[in-house]
C-alpha cells in the first residue's frame, strides 16, 4: 500500500482507494491527517526559520511550545524540558538522566514493554524478541519484572486486579533482593498503558506501588508516555488516571506535533540541572518547524474540545465491543476488551492457549484475520503483542459518523471470521 494523501480520518492510496484510518501512523496524527491549523503553522514556519541548533541557541517556537506544555503537565514539579526527534531518542535521554542524577546504573523494565528500537532501547523493549534478535550483546544493566497482566503471569483472565497487582509487586521486591540491589538501581521505566504489550492499562494500585518502592529505595520513576500522551487516553497524559502518582521523569513524542518528528523529556529542575551543558543534545532536537506544529496542536486541543470528543467516541467504541462480548455467537471468542480513551484493545481467545478456555470452537489467528477483513472493507487497523490482540487508535477528533462506520466494519469483520471458523 502506497499512501499518497491524508485528510482528517482518511488516507488515499496510489491505486485510488480511500481508507478510514484507525492507526494514526501508530498514534502520531492524533488530530487527523493534515489538520488545517497544524499545516498552516508548519508552512509559515518553513518560510521563517527551519532549523536552529538547540545547543547554540533557542528557536522561538521551541520556547513557545514549552510555554504551552507547562500548564498541561500532570504535576507542577515537571517543569524542565529538553526536546528531541523520536520517542526512542527521548527514552534514551531519560535513562541518561536517571543514571547521571542517581549515580546508579541499572534500569528495571516490565515484561511486555516497548520503548524503541535503537541500540539502547532494544534492551529496554520486552514486548517481542523481533526487535532485538540478532543484535546482541545489548545494553547491559537492564532487568525485567512481571507486569500485572493475567496472560503473562499464566493466570486465568478472570483473576482479580488486586491479586495481579499483589503478585507483580511481590515479584518486583524479590527482583531487588535477588538480582539488582537498590544501591545499583537508578530507575523503573514503565508505560502507564502497555502499548506493544497489548494495550493494557496499569491496574489500580500498581503504579502507586511502583511509586512507593521507588521512594523507599531512592530510585526514579520514569513514565513513558510516547504513545499514551496528548489526549490518547482521554486525559492529557495517561498518568493523570492515577492522580497520586507523580513520575520523576516523563517521556513524550508521537502526538505532540501531529506527525512532525518531535519528542522530549520533562523532569524536575533539580535533576535536569545536574547534567553538564552539552551532555544532552542532538542536531535536529527541538526543530523549529516541528515545534511550531506542536504549538498549533496545543491550541487545537483547547479550541476544538478534543478531550471531550475522545470521551464520547470512546464510549461508542467500547460499547460496540462489549455488545459483541455479550453476543452468544461471538462473545466466547473474546477474552478481554480493555484500554483507556481512544487507546482500545480487544484480545481474542486462541485454540492453542490454555489460559483462555472457550465453550466452543475458536478460530485460529483471529486478530490478523480480522485485521485483513477490515482492510478489505477499507478500514486500516493494527494488531499488537504476542497474543491475539487488535488495537484501535483513531484520530482523537474522529467524527461520530466515522466512528459509527468504523464500528460497523469491525463488527462485520469479527462476525465473518467467527462464521468462517
Amino acid at each position: 500500500m502506497v499512501m499518497t494523501e491524508g485528510r482528517g480520518s482518511y488516507i488515499k492510496t496510489e491505486c485510488g482507494r480511500t481508507i478510514l484510518d484507525l492507526t494514526c501512523g501508530i498514534g502520531v496524527t492524533n488530530l487527523g491527517h493534515c489538520h488545517p491549523g497544524v499545516t498552516k503553522a508548519a508552512q509559515e514556519q518553513v518560510g521563517t526559520l527551519v532549523h536552529g541548533q538547540v545547543n547554540l541557541g533557542y528557536n522561538k517556537p521551541y520556547l513557545q511550545l514549552i510555554e504551552h506544555l507547562l500548564p498541561v503537565m500532570p504535576h507542577k514539579s515537571l517543569d524542565s524540558f529538553f526536546l528531541w526527534n523520536s520517542g526512542a531518542e527521548a527514552v534514551e535521554a531519560s535513562v541518561k538522566l536517571a543514571r547521571h542524577a542517581t549515580g546508579k546504573q541499572n534500569i528495571i523494565v516490565v515484561q511486555g514493554s516497548y520503548h524503541g528500537r535503537t541500540f539502547g532501547t532494544m534492551a529496554l523493549t520486552k514486548s517481542k524478541t523481533i526487535y532485538g534478535a540478532g543484535y546482541a550483546p545489548l545494553m547491559p544493566g537492564v532487568f525485567t519484572t512481571p507486569y500485572p497482566y493475567w496472560h503473562q503471569m499464566g493466570l486465568p483472565h478472570t483473576t482479580s486486579n488486586d491479586e495481579l497487582v499483589e503478585n507483580a509487586l511481590y515479584r518486583l521486591e524479590l527482583l531487588l533482593k535477588q538480582e539488582t540491589a537498590p544501591r545499583d538501581t537508578a530507575a523503573i521505566i514503565i508505560e502507564p498503558v502497555l502499548g506493544e504489550g497489548g494495550y493494557i492499562p496499569a491496574p489500580k494500585g500498581y503504579l502507586e506501588g511502583l511509586r512507593r518502592i521507588c521512594d523507599e529505595n531512592n530510585m526514579l520513576l520514569i513514565a513513558d508516555e510516547v504513545q499514551t500522551g496528548f489526549g490518547r487516553t482521554g486525559k492529557n497524559f495517561a498518568i493523570e488516571h492515577y492522580p497520586s502518582v507523580v513520575p520523576d521523569v516523563m517521556v513524550f513524542a508521537k502526538g505532540v506535533a501531529n506527525g512532525f518528528p518531535l519528542s522530549g523529556i520533562v523532569s524536575r529542575k533539580e535533576l535536569m540541572d545536574k547534567q553538564p551543558a552539552g551532555s544532552q543534545g542532538g542536531t535536529y532536537g527541538g526543530n523549529a518547524v516541528a515545534c511550531a506544529a506542536g504549538v498549533a496542536v496545543q491550541r487545537a486541543f483547547k479550541e476544538e474540545k478534543v478531550l471531550e470528543n475522545v470521551v464520547a467516541r470512546s464510549d461508542e467504541l467500547f460499547g460496540m465491543l462489549r455488545e459483541l462480548q455479550a453476543d452468544p455467537k461471538i462473545g466466547d471468542t473474546i477474552a478481554e476488551v480493555r484500554g483507556l480513551g481512544l487507546m482500545v484493545g480487544v484480545e481474542f481467545k486462541s485454540p492453542t492457549d490454555p489460559y483462555t478456555p472457550a465453550q466452543g470452537k475458536v478460530p485460529a489467528k483471529m486478530a490478523s484475520r480480522v485485521q485483513n477483513k477490515c482492510l478489505e472493507k477499507d478500514l486500516l487497523t493494527l494488531t499488537t503483542s504476542v497474543y491475539e490482540t487488535m488495537r484501535f487508535i483513531p484520530p482523537l477528533n474522529i467524527s461520530k459518523e466515522d466512528m459509527a462506520k468504523a464500528c460497523q466494519i469491525i463488527k462485520e469483520a469479527i462476525s465473518e471470521v467467527v462464521h468462517e471458523g
